[in-house]
């Protein structure tokens, strides 16, 4: 039998996660997972740097909502628990400190080489990204500098630590610059409104869209053919499936293109897992 305080720890919860940007925080962290097994981690380090990767992205989540807290509020986003006052900044300021904690002991587990790297390019570059980059011309370089270091984070954890190959690098930075545009696309009325103006709002919708898609695209390439053996049948394949969502994602109406370049994204992310083995 469920209690009324218990009902209430797992309502908190939930409120936690939506104002961590759970969907976000998930896929990075997924991504993580799927780089650990191709680099071949043991089970414990890829839990290790799996774990720190996941909450590092928690305090950035929790740290983006709490600075944009008021710029919610004048929007009217319901769907934010810190700005329709589902929580209060004192609670989730408390949960980003743990999770900072939690964050900086597992990035030095996984040892000095990867923790190093994750806090000094994925973390602090996200929190940069809330601080300030956000609302100028530079919104995408917390992007692929987080992203790009992804890939090291990983294969420094591992028994021997090693650099990833360039290729990997940038397949992982194309595809982090990518997914700024992309998420910028689905708040560019809110963010207009309270006055960000990071490089997609300076560029405008419709070429935000396109140069996600090009990014994507390239990424792409990149992954099929940047590793040292020929691509694969299936490399080829992918590419081809990568090359038809571009165009959907380039001339569909509605939402289609969001939804095919997110497709591509996906895409993506399986070819710098499998590639990476």
């Amino acid at each position: 039998m469920t209690t009324g305080a218990e009902a209430n720890r797992r309502a908190d919860l939930v409120l936690l996660l939506r104002a961590a940007h759970v969907g976000p925080s998930v896929a990075v962290t997924t991504i993580t997972a799927l780089l650990a097994l191709a680099h071949d981690l043991s089970p414990a380090e890829g839990a290790v740097v799996t774990g720190a990767v996941f909450a590092g992205q928690l305090t950035i989540g929790w740290g983006n909502d709490l600075l944009d807290v008021h710029r919610d509020r004048e929007v009217g986003r319901a769907d934010k628990p810190l700005a329709n006052g589902d929580l209060t900044p004192s609670f989730v300021l408390r949960w980003l400190i743990v999770a900072a904690v939690v964050c900086v002991a597992l990035s030095m587990l996984a040892g000095w080489r990867s923790g190093l790297t994750h806090l000094a390019l994925l973390v602090a570059f996200g929190h940069l990204y809330n601080v300030h980059l956000k609302a100028t011309a530079w919104s995408w370089l917390p992007y692929a500098v987080a992203f790009g270091s992804l890939p090291a984070v990983v294969s420094l954890a591992g028994s021997p630590s090693r650099w990833p190959p360039a290729w990997m690098v940038g397949t992982a930075a194309a595809l982090g610059v990518a997914a700024h545009f992309l998420n910028t696309l689905l708040d560019f009325e809110d963010d207009a409104a309270t006055g960000v103006q990071g490089l997609p709002h300076r560029l405008g919708a419709v070429p935000s869209r396109v140069i996600a898609t090009a990014l994507l695209v390239l990424a792409s390439a990149v992954a099929v053919l940047g590793p040292a053996d020929a691509p694969t049948v299936w490399g080829w394949t992918a590419l081809a499936v990568v090359v038809a969502l571009a165009a959907v994602a380039l001339f569909a109406d509605g939402r289609t293109p969001f939804n095919a370049a997110v497709a591509i994204a996906l895409v993506d992310v399986a070819l710098l897992a499998v590639v990476a083995g």
